[in-house]
């Protein structure tokens, strides 16, 4: 059985939309009461299932923190992909960042989509969709974000949030007075406020260290401090784009072998999910080759696909033709408690990572969903 998501469950991508139409007095697919402004705390990395086992550090958050406070992040669950689909609205296959790293048809180079940005990806136009901040400024409301200052001129910023006017605070007390301030101003608002912190920790050190517990302990007394300032016309919401998973070394798995690489051009995506590009000039029988030899040696741990079966299994949601060239001729997501690294490759910085995470595991697929000032209403 493959694993899927339900169209009846509330998603990530469901979020902004839902905090516009409660500014805009609309319905939503959250059910958010009308409000005047509306803020979305975005933790990356910070995964239900974490947030349920450190629960004693995070009382404030946890208070909130309901049975069925949670949101299914998309697939792959990785930043690139996840926060597209909560700007604009849209599944990978539409917005077009499906993975951590992609290929460039056009130039055929691999590209990692938060940081190797460059002429052959004019954000403007390798992010195919608008976003919710761009539909906030046309309709007369404020749209702000607010995260560090070392993200406020990168391409995927641009690529993602297009529309918005960013404000630049380097702690995560000081993302929140920015917030304030935007809250203070007359005018209606949809504001953005983005906290790397966790996920960076959980891929150096891991969520379970105690680095990580410290910084959600910081990130719970800023919410809080944050949240008594509301008044009763603005509504928060705090989510997150994806959760975490420590993988020790011991459970690094490397490819590289001929039977498996024959006619791969390109590896790109996550460690938990690659996406291989082959050859387009091998025949039907080399390329069923490379997908049986994936198959036999990582069918007990991992899903192997092909594009079209993750497409018709709407992995990717409904794919756009231009996108499609983008996600891999064969995926390997793993099912079990590993990473993949090209053994190729001996010196890759990402094999020091502890946290990971991009595949279907529940601890990276679940985030919270907890509602705060007029939205808990």
């Amino acid at each position: 059985m493959l694993p899927a998501t339900r169209s009846d469950e509330p998603r990530l991508s469901d979020v902004l939309p839902s905090c516009l139409a409660a500014v805009t007095s609309d319905d939503n697919r959250l059910g958010l009461p009308a409000v005047s402004k509306a803020v979305v705390v975005l933790v990356d990395g910070l995964g239900a299932s974490a947030l349920r086992q450190r629960a004693g550090h995070a009382r404030f958050l946890t208070s909130r923190f309901f049975k069925k406070a949670t949101l299914v992040s998309g697939f792959p669950t990785t930043t690139a992909a996840a926060l597209t689909s909560l700007t604009t609205g849209a599944a990978p296959g539409q917005h077009g960042l499906v993975g951590y790293s992609a290929l460039i048809p056009a130039t055929q180079r691999v590209a990692n989509q938060l940081t190797g940005w460059a002429a052959d990806m004019e954000p403007s136009v390798w992010q195919r969709r608008s976003t919710v901040f761009e539909h906030a400024t046309a309709a007369g409301i404020d749209a702000t974000a607010i995260g560090p200052r070392r993200y406020e001129s990168s391409g995927f910023t641009h690529a993602v949030l297009r529309g918005a006017r960013y404000l630049a605070a380097d702690s995560i007390s000081d993302r929140f007075d920015e917030a304030r301030s935007v809250l203070d101003r007359d005018s209606p608002s949809i504001s953005y406020v983005y906290v790397p912190e966790l996920d960076m920790t959980a891929h150096a050190q891991g969520w379970q260290s105690d680095r990580w517990t410290h910084l959600l302990e910081e990130l719970d007394s800023a919410m809080q401090v944050f949240v008594r300032t509301l008044r009763a016309d603005e509504g928060v919401l705090l989510t997150a784009d994806h959760g975490v998973i420590d993988v020790p070394e011991t459970s690094h798995v490397l490819f590289g072998g001929d039977e498996h690489m024959r006619g791969v051009v390109h590896v790109a995506g996550d460690p938990r999910c690659l996406q291989l590009h082959l050859d387009p000039e091998l025949s039907a029988e080399a390329r069923q080759s490379v997908l049986d030899a994936w198959r036999e040696s990582e069918g007990e741990r991992a899903w192997v696909l092909t594009r079209d079966e993750a497409i018709e299994a709407g992995w990717f949601g409904a794919v756009d033709d231009a996108v499609a060239p983008r996600i891999g001729d064969i995926i390997v997501a793993a099912a079990k408690n590993i990473v993949y690294y090209d053994a190729r490759k001996p010196n890759d910085p990402s094999r020091r990572m502890i946290g990971q995470h991009g595949s279907w595991n529940t601890d990276e697929l679940m985030v919270p969903l907890l509602r705060f000032g007029a939205f808990e209403r």
